[in-house]
């Protein structure tokens, strides 16, 4: 996984960056940094999807208590957005949490990430609060898993 950090960055920050929500280097990446204990070693998983040998999709969970888990770092590469890459890594993702015996999920959004919006109510979130972090307006989401 090391070994992927570079390109699991380099996706973060284009995924983003052109919606005006990447924050440049800071604590907030931490988990980035260090996949092992804040995803694979919290109960949790972190996958990529790969076209052609790139990471073109990722997408995570963690532990926020025994039967809830928190979606992190979802994102597609601009180019293969809306192609279906985030539906298979979001199905894994859920797949995953429900075999590791989380009975419902949580992810935030910011309020400038509209497609973002679009996808979790898609998939069956609804919102359930809003909020603030380093100066963006942040909708919060749940989900009950089946």
């Amino acid at each position: 996984m090391d070994a992927d950090f570079a390109s699991v960055w380099e996706l973060h920050r284009l995924a983003i960056e052109p919606i005006g929500v990447f924050l440049k280097n800071g604590s907030w990446d931490d988990d980035l940094r260090d996949i092992t204990n804040h995803y694979l070693k919290n109960r949790g998983e972190f996958l990529v999807g790969l076209l052609n040998n790139r990471i073109v999709c990722m997408g995570a969970f963690r532990k926020k208590s025994e039967t809830l888990a928190e979606i992190k770092r979802m994102r597609v590469l601009p180019d293969y957005q809306r192609r279906g890459f985030g539906q298979t890594i979001m199905n894994q993702l859920e797949l995953k949490a429900l075999q590791s015996g989380y009975s419902e999920l949580i992810l935030d959004t910011r309020t400038k990430q509209i497609a973002a919006q679009q996808f979790y109510k898609k998939n069956g979130f609804v919102e359930s609060g809003r909020g603030k972090f380093e100066g963006f307006e942040l909708i919060f989401y749940r989900k009950k898993l089946k």
